[in-house]
């Protein structure tokens, strides 16, 4: 199986491969709902993080635990939780994020039995000057939590290795997005996001070792054929593989996205300072952010923009989950900005099922305008 495959069996039958981890190293998985968890810190403890995704499945589960207006994302990884399908999660933990994810981890917490949970406040206004030493506290309660659970100390060996590890992830997967830019990328917008989701999933040192495999393969990769329309996916999170599949079915490449399931997920490494949990904290300040915790035109915008360019987009498409207010407040700017910058786009809404027949049609039409224009 090449490495590619892997990674798609991984996504597919991700309970089975936490399962078979948990039994192989005789260690606890960990679940998360915000990928502004510390996962070094967790990967140092000898846990595995496991991030939970959808799994795209109308349910009825979480009407009596959750608002119904709360986004589809939150509830459907609730109902999972309900359902029994993470019933080999030790615990569960998340960072402060919007409202909907911290019920679903109170929810989570409450009604799914663990031996652990913790959560980590991790401010909205990311580029406040107290920001740091607040979060370093965090982190260092979050850390004693993990040494009271497993009855290990997490030594400062213990967090180099983990942040080495992390560091080389994000660099692999930085080269495998490189490969994107070419006039006809070696890699599809579907591997790639199954490269980031499995990379979510995985133990980081079995997935450097594919990551570094796939960058082989794919080196050796003959595309043939004429350039597509270049898209650019961006949005709230995002882990629908049939949703990209789709849209690059209808004769398009997705070059690069911004999502936290993809480019925010790795974009940045820690860098090295005499203390590791400071270094961590700085890492998660700095990274590529979220509308909760950052203003959309202080560092989103631009953000978004670079990518546009350095992966020469010739369109965008914004998916936002229904009800996710801090993505929808984002929008307005993020539109202007794109017509500012003549770069066509549209948006679409989505839910735990999205309507393929809808999406269909609009995405032929926003392509044929695209071909129109790039004649």
């Amino acid at each position: 199986m090449d490495a590619i495959e892997r990674f798609h069996e991984v996504v597919i039958n991700r309970h089975q491969y936490a399962r078979e981890w948990k039994e192989r190293t005789g260690r606890n998985v960990l679940g998360y709902l915000c990928s502004y968890v510390p996962e070094e810190i967790v990967y140092a403890a000898g846990i595995l993080p496991v991030r939970i995704l959808g799994s795209h499945e109308p349910q009825d589960l979480t009407d009596a635990h959750i608002f119904g207006m709360y986004c589809p994302f939150c509830r459907d990884c609730l109902a999972q939780g309900l359902q029994g399908r993470y019933d080999y999660l030790g615990g569960i933990t998340t960072a402060h994020s919007c409202i909907h994810i911290r019920q679903t981890f109170v929810s989570w917490k409450k009604h799914v039995p663990l031996s652990y949970s913790h959560y980590i406040y991790m401010p909205g206004n990311v580029q406040s000057h107290n920001i740091k030493d607040l979060l370093i506290g965090e982190y260092l309660e979050f850390k004693r939590s993990l040494e009271k659970w497993t009855g290990a100390e997490i030594s400062e060996h213990d967090l180099d290795r983990a942040i080495e590890t992390y560091n080389t992830n994000r660099r692999l997967m930085r080269q495998v997005y490189e490969l994107r830019k070419s006039e006809t990328p070696l890699i599809s917008g579907v591997e790639a996001l199954e490269m980031v989701l499995s990379s979510m999933l995985m133990d980081k040192e079995e997935h450097n070792q594919l990551l570094s495999q796939a960058l082989e393969e794919l080196s050796k990769r003959k595309i043939a054929g004429e350039p597509k329309p270049r898209l650019m996916l961006l949005g709230s999170e995002n882990d629908d593989v049939e949703f990209v599949r789709l849209t690059e079915s209808l004769g398009s490449d997705i070059v690069v996205d911004d999502y936290c399931t993809g480019t925010r997920h790795f974009w940045n490494d820690v860098i090295a300072e005499p203390d590791r949990i400071s270094a961590i904290a700085s890492r998660y300040i700095n990274r590529p952010p979220c509308p909760q915790k950052d203003l959309v035109e202080r560092r989103r915008l631009p953000h978004i923009l670079k990518l546009a360019k350095d992966y020469n987009v010739q369109g965008a498409i914004i998916t936002i989950q229904k009800f996710c207010d801090p993505h929808e407040f984002d929008l307005p700017a993020i539109q202007a900005m794109f017509k500012e910058n003549n770069i066509p786009n549209i948006f679409l809404e989505t839910d735990v099922t999205i309507p393929m027949g809808q999406f269909r049609i609009r995405i032929e039409a926003f392509l044929e305008m695209l071909q129109i224009e790039l004649l």
